[in-house]
C-alpha cells in the first residue's frame, strides 16, 4: 500500500540538480537571436506545462554548448523558484535541447530509487506545495533556493508503486493535453475560416475573378457578391456595411458575487480573463460573449450555454439580428487591450468601444459562419469538460493514493472508466 512509504529528503534522490541562477547570455559574451535554442524561463511553466510560448527567446546553439554543461532530457522536473508562479512545475517529455533560465530549477531523479513520473505529480501535491511556501524567503520577492530544495520532504514508495501512481497520473495529464492542443486545432481552423471570409474576402475575390470559391458549396458561395464598394476601412464586398459597434450592441456590467467555487454550481462564472469558478444563478441566460473590463489583459471569451459574469467583465449584448459566433471572432480580430480609458488600472470603456468601426456582413453570411463554427465549437467545449472531469478525477486521486486510502489498481480502473 502507498502508505507503507518513509520520507526522504528530496536531496538523496535525485542524481542532478541544474541551476542557472544569474546567468544571461550577456554574462555569456552574446545576445538573443531570432532563431535557436529556447530559453524556458519561469514565466513559461505554468499548470503543468509550457504557457507563453510566443515569449519565448533564443540563443546560438554556440551560447547554449557554454551556457548547459548538462543538457535537460525527458524525464527531467523544472520547479520555479522564485516570483508569482513560485512553485509551479512541469514534466519535461520532450527530446530537443532547450536553455534552463532563471528561476527555474531542474530536477533529475535517481532512476534506482525515484521515478521521473511519481516525482512530478508528488510535485503537485498538497504537502509540497505548502512546503515550499514555508521554505521560501527574500525580501521584495520569495524566492527558494537549491539548498531548501534539497531539504524538501518526499514519500518513497517501493519503486512498482510509484510506477503504478506515476503512470496513472500521467496518463490523465496526457489526455487532458491532447484535449488541449485539439482544442486549439479547432480555434485556429475556425479562426481560418473568418480571416478567409471576413478579412481576406477569399469568396467575393473568386466569384469577382469567374472561379468558384474554395471549399464552399454553390448555396453559401451565392451568399458572397461578386465585387467591392469603398468604406471607411478600405474596400469591403458590396453590400456590406461599415457601422460602429455601439449601432449593433450594448456591454451590460457584471456583477459582483462573493461565493463562486471552483467546480460546484451549474453556470461557469467569468471574470476578466476567463473562467474563474461555477454558481449556481446565470446572469446571462444564453450562449454569449465576455469581454474583460478592469486589468492589464482584458480577455474575449465565448461561452456555448448560460452563464455568470463578475463585475470586472462585460457581457455583449446584441441590438439588432447578429450571430454571436461571427460577432466573437470579429472580437477577437480586434486587440481590446489596445483600447483603454486612461485610469489607473487599465480598463475597457464603454463609450469607446460603441465607436470602433466594424464591417458587417448580411446577416445570411454570418449565419452561415456561425453553423459551421457550432460544429467545431461542439467537439471543442465536449474536449473542455471532458477535460475539467478528469483534471478533478487526478487532483482527488492523488492524495488518496499517497495515503493509501484508494488502491492503485481501484484507480486505474477508474480512470479506465472515465475516459
Amino acid at each position: 500500500m502507498a502508505s507503507d512509504g518513509e520520507y526522504v529528503e528530496l536531496g538523496t534522490c535525485l542524481e542532478m540538480v541544474i541551476d542557472h541562477r544569474g546567468k544571461t547570455p550577456k554574462k555569456l559574451g552574446a545576445d538573443w537571436v531570432e532563431r535557436g535554442v529556447p530559453t524556458i524561463s519561469a514565466k513559461n511553466v505554468n499548470g503543468g506545462r509550457l504557457v507563453a510560448e510566443d515569449a519565448i527567446r533564443y540563443v546560438s546553439h554556440e551560447v547554449y554548448k557554454r551556457w548547459m554543461k548538462d543538457d535537460v532530457k525527458r524525464g527531467d522536473c523544472f520547479l520555479v523558484s522564485e516570483g508569482a508562479t513560485l512553485g509551479e512545475c512541469m514534466l519535461w517529455d520532450e527530446d530537443y535541447p532547450v536553455v534552463l533560465g532563471q528561476r527555474i530549477f531542474c530536477l533529475r531523479a535517481n532512476p534506482t530509487v525515484l521515478y521521473p513520473r511519481y516525482l512530478y505529480s508528488y510535485m503537485t501535491s498538497a504537502n509540497f506545495q505548502s512546503e515550499i511556501i514555508a521554505r521560501a524567503t527574500g525580501t521584495s520577492v520569495d524566492g527558494l533556493r537549491q539548498t531548501e530544495v534539497l531539504k524538501m520532504k518526499i514519500k518513497l514508495l517501493p519503486m512498482e508503486h510509484q510506477r503504478q501512481i506515476g503512470d496513472t497520473l500521467y496518463f490523465l495529464n496526457t489526455k487532458i493535453e491532447l484535449n488541449r492542443r485539439m482544442n486549439e486545432t479547432l480555434e485556429g481552423l475556425a479562426r481560418a475560416i473568418f480571416q478567409s471570409w471576413f478579412v481576406d474576402f477569399d469568396p467575393v475575390r473568386a466569384q469577382r475573378d469567374g472561379l468558384p470559391p474554395p471549399a464552399l458549396s454553390p448555396a453559401t458561395a451565392a451568399l458572397f457578391p461578386d465585387s467591392f464598394e469603398d468604406s471607411e476601412l478600405g474596400k469591403i464586398p458590396k453590400g456590406w456595411r461599415t457601422i460602429r459597434w455601439g449601432e449593433i450592441a450594448t456591454l451590460e456590467y457584471g456583477k459582483s458575487l462573493r461565493d463562486y467555487q471552483a467546480g460546484v454550481g451549474r453556470y461557469v462564472v467569468f471574470g476578466t480573463n476567463g473562467r474563474i469558478g461555477r454558481h449556481d444563478d446565470a446572469l446571462c441566460n444564453s450562449e454569449g460573449i465576455i469581454i474583460g473590463r478592469k486589468g492589464a489583459y482584458r480577455g474575449v471569451h465565448f461561452s456555448p450555454e448560460p452563464f455568470f459574469v463578475i463585475d470586472t467583465a462585460f457581457y455583449l449584448k446584441p441590438k439588432a439580428d447578429l450571430d454571436l459566433k461571427w460577432a466573437y471572432f470579429e472580437l477577437l480580430n480586434f486587440d481590446i487591450n489596445n483600447m483603454d480609458s486612461g485610469s489607473a488600472i487599465p480598463s475597457t470603456s464603454r463609450d469607446d468601444f460603441y465607436s470602433i468601426p466594424v464591417n458587417v456582413p448580411p446577416v445570411e453570411i454570418q449565419r452561415c459562419f456561425g453553423r459551421i463554427v457550432t460544429a467545431l465549437f461542439a467537439k471543442k467545449f465536449g474536449n473542455e469538460r471532458e477535460s475539467v472531469r478528469l483534471a478533478a478525477i487526478r487532483d482527488a486521486l492523488l492524495p488518496k493514493l499517497l495515503s493509501g486510502e484508494i488502491r492503485v489498481a481501484d484507480a486505474e480502473r477508474l480512470v479506465e472508466d472515465s475516459v
